[in-house]
């Protein structure tokens, strides 16, 4: 018997756990999965209060949580805190991430350890903690990457204002732990299907968030020449969150206006 696709997604009744939930794409996708009936755990360094505010004006219950993603006991306590407050864990999206523009020689450990940690330990020790509890009942893992982790870098140039500090694109750090979160992404798409599980990656380009403002990305030269928004990226996650993708695993959505058709 086949199974008609949704018209639309319906995430009544579930749960999602969504890190560097505060601002930008984060906040953005916590409002995008609550509007379309979502509970949601929201997780940053701080509780995220504003984005509490709007899920709850949404009318869904959301539960603010402050961790660091690269600390082990901090995020089991975050994900035990999600399960005893709202009663499941359905989607958990791993947003959370820093910004980096060295240049290789410039690249210093505390800069390089601060990115893979955050981007793709985070990301790692997110969806450990999660697993056991998504191999329950089946969910969704959608991680954020970048189009710098696929084209080494998102090329840009600092805005003439002077506004911004240094470098012409995305560095290195940025660059291998948005890459590694692909390859872990594929890597766990493999093992968790058998528990009914879909884990996939969306791939921003150029998105207007505080981690690129005072910089150029050229826009005008993409095939939709606009700078994205954190809403483009959030109803990217909603579709791969829902039943709507549901027999979609393993794969990058690249959400960019056409960057990496260069």
């Amino acid at each position: 018997m086949i199974t008609p696709p949704s018209r639309a997604a319906d995430l009544t009744g579930q749960v999602a756990l969504v890190t560097g939930a505060g601002r930008g794409i984060g906040h953005a996708v916590a409002l995008a999965l609550a509007a379309v009936g979502a509970d949601i755990a929201a997780l940053d360094l701080e509780p995220p209060a504003e984005t509490q505010r709007r899920v709850e004006r949404a009318g869904r219950r959301c539960l603010p949580l402050a961790a660091d993603v690269s600390d082990r006991a901090a995020v089991d306590v975050a994900v035990a805190e999600t399960l005893a407050r709202l009663g499941r864990l359905d989607i958990v999206v791993n947003n959370a991430g820093v910004a980096e523009r060295r240049s290789l020689e410039e690249l210093d450990d505390r800069t390089l350890g601060r990115a893979l940690d955050v981007i793709l330990r985070g990301t790692i020790l997110v969806s450990q903690a999660a697993y056991p509890h998504l191999k329950q009942r089946g969910g969704a893992i959608v991680n954020i990457s970048s189009v710098s982790g696929m084209a080494g870098g998102a090329v840009s140039r600092p805005d003439p204002s002077g506004a911004a500090a240094r470098g012409r694109r995305s560095g290195p750090a940025y660059a291998a732990a948005k890459g590694g979160v692909i390859a872990f992404t594929r890597w766990l798409a493999k093992d968790a299907g058998r528990y009914g599980i879909r884990v996939n990656t969306v791939a921003p380009g150029p998105v207007e968030t505080e981690m690129t403002r005072g910089f150029d990305y050229d826009v005008a030269a993409q095939p939709i020449a606009r700078i994205g928004q954190p809403g483009d990226i959030a109803q990217a996650v909603v579709y791969l969150a829902s039943s709507m993708a549901n027999f979609v695993t393993g794969q990058v959505l690249v959400v960019d206006g056409g960057v990496v058709l260069d």
